[in-house]
């Protein structure tokens, strides 16, 4: 059972890249499933990350909050504003724009860490910055769709704050609260958590594409495009600034990585629930969780070779 578990987290961008062409040739085999389950998976997902975390890692947002500073610097103003050129440089659908903006406002990605370990990057400051991100995305990320996206749309930012704590934070809380009073339990059951939360993303990924298979025909190429640009552009900036601020390397690698993977499926959980006249804003984010795990699989074996 745990081969197959290694197997199923080692091969993820695989497995989410086939779900997603599958789905988007075939919508019936996964149209049948409503979108009202995305929410729940990606509070399970958020209950996973939270019984892996532990009080040492908050331990390092205070025992380093230079770096740590740096970082949710580095990925709330990069992400957000190279989200939002974008939408301008290819002039994209109001729709488009919205999705787009969103997963640039949204923190960093759960699989970060892991990509950030096999990249042989900073573990620990990846860590802090998933933590540390995270906490601070119920403020940010309503704030920032709304200075980004605002002009477009109304954007119910209080409505996105409690999401935000509904979806990400309470079942982080939890999975805290079950690692300090069952432990064993939590031991057994984390072994199988990366093979479970990249079942519950290619799955994720798959119904949004399967209900927007159409449209998703009509506008994929211009949405691919301008989601590659978004994460390689976050990734290189990332690594940019840390050498500009003459990081240690591995410091640079997990930046590089914190910056450039976002959580999309948070993204495409808010554009379901708040922007669902928007059908074309739940696209990028199901894009983008395809892409970052295939770039950061590359860009992790470029990093690892280097040192």
């Amino acid at each position: 059972m745990q081969r197959i578990c290694n197997f199923i987290a080692q091969w993820m961008g695989a497995i989410v890249l086939m779900v997603a062409v599958l789905s988007l040739l075939v919508p019936s085999s996964l149209s049948w499933i409503g979108t009202w389950v995305i929410n729940p998976m990606l509070g399970i997902i958020m209950f996973g990350m939270g019984l892996t975390l532990s009080a040492q890692d908050f331990k390092i947002v205070l025992s380093r909050p230079k770096d740590i500073l740096i970082g949710c610097l580095t990925q709330f103003t990069v992400m957000p504003l190279l989200a939002w050129a974008l939408t301008k440089v290819f002039s994209l659908p109001q729709e488009l724009a919205i999705g787009v903006i969103l997963v640039g406002c949204c923190p960093g990605g759960t699989a970060s860490n892991v990509i950030t370990y096999l990249a042989k990057g900073d573990l620990a400051l990846s860590v802090g910055m998933t933590a540390a991100s995270t906490l601070l995305a119920p403020i940010l990320t309503p704030l920032l769709v709304w200075l980004l996206a605002g002009t477009m749309v109304d954007v119910h930012t209080t409505g996105i704050l409690m999401s935000i704590v509904y979806i990400v934070i309470l079942p982080i809380g939890c999975g805290l609260l079950c690692q300090r009073f069952i432990p064993k339990v939590t031991q057994r059951v984390t072994p199988y958590l990366p093979a479970f939360s990249s079942i519950a993303v290619a799955l994720t990924v798959g119904i949004v594409v399967a209900h927007n298979a159409d449209r998703l025909m009509t506008a994929s190429l211009l949405v691919v495009l301008v989601v590659m640009l978004h994460n390689l552009l976050g990734l290189g900036i990332g690594y940019l600034v840390g050498c500009l601020l003459r990081l240690q390397r591995p410091k640079s690698v997990a930046l590089s990585i914190e910056v450039g993977m976002q959580n999309s499926g948070l993204a495409t959980s808010l554009a379901v629930m708040h922007f669902a006249s928007f059908p074309l804003a739940t696209i990028p984010g199901a894009v983008f969780s395809v892409w970052h795990n295939i770039s950061g699989a590359i860009v992790a074996r470029i990093y690892s070779r280097k040192a």
